[in-house]
């Protein structure tokens, strides 16, 4: 790893780390937009509908690895760049104890609420027996979710991104034959499509396992030990993707409330195709994120800055043209997109065909965001990558709202995230260019 990271060219090693972070990251939404096609097609929208209130639960988990996941990932790759390999492999180490244990906390806690946590997440007595399914499935098996996505992140900071792309890979694949066995062959009910998830999130996380076969590699476990400024230090850098992942949550919440306040049921059933097309759009900007992670950590820790510069150049360009590329999909194949979840009545089939075409404008910002949030993150910069979370995600979110239904109908709830993501990008552009002594990066 150390070689090529330092020797090839800038946007040679960024190409190596964002091809197979955008696949890892696609064959991960796909894990969940699977079930969302499965469920459709064989249960209807009502279950369709139910699984997608239930869905923050899975949110939560993968906000949890990211979490723990990116924190210690990021003080691994610095230690690496610094060389100092044994306190590398005690962060590797520390860092997944501590996803476990915080993980099966949350979960235990979830579960003895189920109920009451099904209905503030917006159930009714139709969608409610769905949503508990899937969900107590999740809740009780989510602490695989969490460790095969830490685990993976762990794995290509170590310089090894193709092995956590084929994970995601058959992942992917085994959970759409599961769910086509347990929703077709064995006629369940989305329960079966839960576990298929569950079970394919296992199967990828054994995958990982041949990193250490890799005679390369700096990963390895260590004595396990506990210390708390380790484990402070490690949930204060990951906290600005723990409140992204969160704020994915708010925004499946605000926006099912919203929908229910100003469409009704078809409101929902429309939000749920958009959510799950969303959900891989996400993905993908996700992915652009996690490609420079472990690049400007080990840069800061090795103290090349001018390749840091370059890198984060080079990602947010690539970021802003593949949110028009987006954007543009979105406008040509909205049609197609809806089909792709099932045969809907003509109401939702409109509202969704119009939501989408409107929501897809937040792909032109949100690229842009996402990699600044993640270089401010990766730089130890955390204050700025919390403020641009919670702004894109959740306050302005909420407020726009809040707002703007009221001044142009269900148009304003798909804008309120586009708004948001605009608003905080020429935010960052302006407090960029007023800081540009300070971020030597953007100059």
């Amino acid at each position: 790893m150390l070689p090529s990271m330092e020797t090839d060219s800038v946007g040679k090693v960024f190409v190596r780390y964002l091809i197979p972070s955008l696949v890892g990251m696609l064959m991960m939404s796909i894990n969940v937009v699977a079930d969302g096609i499965f469920v459709g097609h064989r249960l209807g929208a009502l279950a369709l509908a139910g699984i997608n209130i239930a869905s923050p639960v899975f949110s939560v988990f993968f906000a949890m690895s990211l979490w723990l996941g990116i924190g210690g990932a990021t003080l691994y790759s610095q230690s690496k760049g610094a060389r100092n390999i044994k306190q590398a492999q005690q962060i590797f180490t520390h860092s997944l104890i501590l996803i476990f244990v915080l993980t099966l906390l949350v979960a235990v806690t979830a579960y003895l609420a189920r109920v009451p946590l099904a209905y503030a997440l917006g159930a009714n007595e139709d969608t409610l027996p769905y949503a508990l399914e899937y969900m107590t499935v999740l809740l009780t098996y989510g602490f695989i979710i969490t460790i095969q996505n830490a685990f993976s992140l762990f794995v290509r900071n170590d310089g090894n991104p193709n092995l956590s792309m084929i994970s995601m890979v058959v992942s992917a694949v085994l959970n759409i034959i599961l769910n086509y066995i347990f929703l077709y062959v064995f006629d369940m009910t989305v329960k079966g499509s839960a576990l298929a998830t569950v079970a394919a999130t296992l199967v990828g996380a054994v995958v990982l396992f041949a990193h250490f076969l890799r005679k390369e590699r700096s990963l390895a476990f260590v004595k396990p030990y506990f210390s708390w400024k380790l484990a402070i230090r490690t949930l204060t850098i990951g906290f600005p993707s723990f409140i992204s992942e969160v704020g994915l949550s708010v925004f499946t919440i605000g926006y099912n409330v919203a929908m229910v306040r100003w469409a009704g049921t078809a409101g929902v059933a429309a939000f749920s195709v958009l959510n799950y097309a969303h959900n891989v759009m996400l993905m993908l900007f996700l992915g652009m994120g996690s490609a420079i992670q472990p690049l400007i950590s080990y840069y800061r820790g090795a103290k090349l800055r001018i390749r840091e510069v370059k890198t984060i150049r080079i990602a947010a360009f690539t970021a802003f043209f593949s949110g028009i590329a987006v954007f543009l999909f979105g406008l040509v194949f909205a049609g197609s997109i809806v089909s792709l979840f099932g045969d809907f009545s003509q109401e939702v089939r409109s509202l969704a065909i119009s939501g989408i075409r409107l929501f897809f404008t937040a792909y032109m910002f949100m690229g842009i965001n996402f990699v600044m949030m993640t270089y401010f993150q990766a730089s130890e910069q955390v204050k700025a990558a919390v403020w641009i979370t919670l702004s894109r995600e959740i306050i302005l979110m909420v407020l726009f709202l809040l707002t703007l239904p009221h001044l142009i109908g269900t148009n304003g709830v798909w804008l309120s995230i586009p708004l948001s993501e605009c608003v905080v990008a020429a935010c960052i552009f302006i407090y960029v260019k007023r800081k540009n002594r300070s971020l030597p990066a953007l100059q």
